[in-house]
């Protein structure tokens, strides 16, 4: 895979890729929210209210799942070099970023008709929040330092140091009492969700991911080129040289 850290092999996979897809992604959903909103039944105790689950929880998953991508492309990018991972997590920032907030609405959606309330501070969605404000804090890094090089190091740092909320809000179900349900999916057992529902989650999670796929190689392409503009004007500028305005000739003093 290190062979493409070029970036002219890298946009050629891209390209290739990319359309299949988006493909992918366009039938997934279609697939997955006939099965959420016409063909899964509702649920005996939350009723209707439970279709919200095909994409609170599927976002919720590339909340972390995208932010554990980050934090891999920080750690290869301090340790190996790698000329792509920085674009790799900057491009992909974003993206969590709007997953966790649409983790985040639609789970408010979701509790309000369960719990009473739009929002507590329990350690899940306390948890889901700072990742939120970490997803923030990288995007703003790279935005605030102009020095691609030292922003790409000051951001990969913090995704590191931050990755430590991942297995927090995984876990917080766990070690302490929260309003939201032990993990009913992936479970050492197997899931104690219905297969009815199962499956639609299932086709909605994959859904999310290559919709994750797709966007993030639309974005690192865009990146590549920028990147690829921004070194061309520096090279012109070189090579032109200081700009030196012309000085105003002389005028003829007429006696």
């Amino acid at each position: 895979m290190f062979g493409y850290a070029n970036p002219q092999r890298f946009l050629g996979l891209s390209r290739a890729v990319r359309p299949w897809a988006w493909s992918v992604t366009v039938v997934l959903f279609a697939v997955g929210l006939v099965q959420a909103l016409v063909l899964s039944p509702p649920d005996y105790q939350q009723g209707e209210s439970v279709r919200i689950m095909y994409v609170h929880v599927p976002a919720a998953w590339m909340a972390m799942f995208v932010y554990t991508v980050i934090a891999g492309a920080s750690l290869t990018s301090l340790v190996w070099r790698h000329p792509l991972v920085d674009a790799a997590g900057r491009a992909a920032a974003p993206l969590g970023a709007g997953f966790t907030a649409l983790a985040l609405v639609t789970g408010a959606l979701w509790g309000q008709p369960m719990w009473g309330t739009w929002w507590v501070w329990d350690a899940r969605l306390t948890s889901v929040l700072v990742l939120f404000f970490l997803y923030v804090g990288y995007i703003a890094l790279w935005q605030a330092i102009e020095d691609q090089t030292r922003a790409a190091r000051a951001a990969a740092v913090l995704a590191l140091v931050g990755f430590v909320n991942v297995p927090i809000i995984k876990f917080s179900v766990d070690w302490w009492n929260t309003l939201h349900q032990p993990a009913s999916v992936i479970r050492m057992d197997g899931p104690t969700i219905h297969i009815s529902q199962l499956v639609p989650l299932l086709v909605m999670a994959i859904g999310f991911m290559t919709l994750f796929l797709s966007l993030l190689l639309t974005r690192m392409e865009s990146e590549i080129l920028e990147r690829r503009v921004r070194s061309a004007r520096l090279m012109r500028a070189r090579e032109e040289g200081p700009f030196e305005p012309a000085l105003p000739e002389a005028e003829e003093v007429r006696g």
